[in-house]
């Protein structure tokens, strides 16, 4: 099945132009002065049109096929055959990443405080809740990427190269989002410009991380979504540090090495086992 999602170029075009057309405008109205309700509201609105878009061209490709519809449908409900390990992982591997790396950072003359609850977001989103976009982020974006996006590249490339490419892509897709006014991204430039290169560094274990456990679980699309929720609201609950993350980056880095080298078929096979 994996062989009808066929149009890479279309879907990653548009997926990015789009979006990027309604973050800049999001951009611009986040930074009039003196800020008005009315441009926050405008701006707030901008911003999730961008993050809905590449969901929408997912779905128009796939709803006129009715296999793609019938894939696409199997794969929210299909759990069976799932091995339990896959499951824990989605649900408690960013967890473990980022506890470990606050106590690793303890070696290192770091206050132990990092284990404490934060009681803020470190970004807002001008009229939705942080929490309200920790949740919807990760499902809209997921009802592309893993709907049609790493699907399309899967049918020409290697796992691997697939996610190496779109961890890149990735990156380069947030980028508007460092324009917007107290936005995740934003916030990461003005603390500096070595948390925004980690953060686009991290993409690329996180990525073959959330692909291993996507093709793992025969490619189910809810995996893909919890792992993405955890990934995004385990680095927000606690005081951490923000060296921390750089810490978690270089964990996760070394165990996608190890993984990729433990099941070096599954990541360098080029043909998918339909």
């Amino acid at each position: 099945m994996i062989e009808k999602y066929r149009h890479p170029v279309l879907f990653y075009t548009l997926a990015t132009l789009i979006p990027w057309s309604f973050w800049l405008a999001a951009a611009y109205l986040s930074h009039i002065t003196p800020g008005s309700h009315i441009y926050i509201t405008v701006a707030s609105i901008l911003g999730v049109i961008g993050l809905i878009t590449p969901m929408i061209i997912s779905f128009s490709m796939i709803l006129p096929d009715p296999e793609l519809r019938e894939d696409t449908l199997k794969r929210f409900f299909g759990f069976r055959g799932i091995k339990p390990v896959y499951i824990l992982a989605t649900c408690f591997l960013m967890l473990a990443s980022i506890l470990l790396a606050q106590a690793v950072s303890l070696l290192f003359g770091y206050s132990p405080e990092q284990f404490k609850l934060a009681g803020v977001f470190s970004f807002s989103a001008g009229i939705f809740p942080a929490w309200f976009m920790l949740l919807l982020a990760p499902v809209l974006e997921e009802l592309a990427w893993h709907t049609y996006g790493t699907d399309c590249l899967r049918k020409r490339f290697s796992l691997i190269s697939t996610s190496l490419m779109f961890g890149i892509y990735w990156a380069l897709w947030h980028f508007p989002l460092s324009f917007i006014k107290d936005y995740y991204n934003a916030n990461l430039v003005e603390t500096g410009w070595i948390y925004s290169l980690n953060f686009a560094v991290s993409l690329i274990p996180y990525v073959v991380l959330m692909n291993w456990l996507y093709y793992k679980t025969n490619r189910n699309i809810l995996v893909a979504i919890v792992f993405h929720i955890t990934a995004g609201f385990f680095n927000e609950i606690f005081l951490t540090h923000p060296d921390s993350k750089i810490i978690q980056t270089l964990l996760l880095l070394v165990l996608t090495i190890v993984l990729v080298i433990k099941e070096r078929d599954f990541f360098f096979k080029r043909e998918y086992p339909e």
